[in-house]
């Protein structure tokens, strides 16, 4: 029996305890609740389990120096909004004032994660123009 067949008869399986669970909560069983994650968990760890597993699969059949290229690109830019980042964007005095525990360091975290994605925003977007345009221009 090929992995694929496999998979495909987990998947079954646990649609249908999702099924079944997913009616028992729309029935009233408040406890079911806590199976339903269970099985929501179970999924994820299932697919981060194929997806690392493919994906060191590929890398190890394709072109390792342009995904090392690729990762070094990335931490980079992460780095660099990191460093972009100061913390005293925000005034933290209101959510430490309502018990929330925000410091500045979680301030520079979420500051460096928001110049990240929007270097990666931009990145992909030029991308794209640029492929379209090349493919408009042949």
């Amino acid at each position: 029996m090929g992995l694929h067949k496999i998979l495909k008869y987990l998947a079954l399986a646990l649609a249908v305890i999702g099924v079944i669970l997913a009616l028992m909560v729309a029935t009233g069983s408040e406890n079911m609740v806590d199976n339903m994650l269970y099985v929501a968990y179970a999924v994820l760890v299932i697919i981060l389990i194929l997806v690392s597993f493919y994906v060191v699969k590929g890398l190890f059949e394709g072109n390792i120096k342009k995904t090392l290229l690729s990762l070094g690109i990335f931490f980079g830019i992460a780095i660099v909004s990191y460093l972009m980042s100061s913390g005293t964007d925000l005034d933290l005095q209101p959510f430490i004032n309502k018990g929330q525990d925000i410091t500045e360091a979680t301030s520079r975290n979420v500051g460096a994660g928001l110049y990240t994605f929007y270097a990666l925003a931009v990145f992909a977007i030029g991308t794209m123009a640029f492929s379209g345009l090349k493919k408009m221009i042949k």
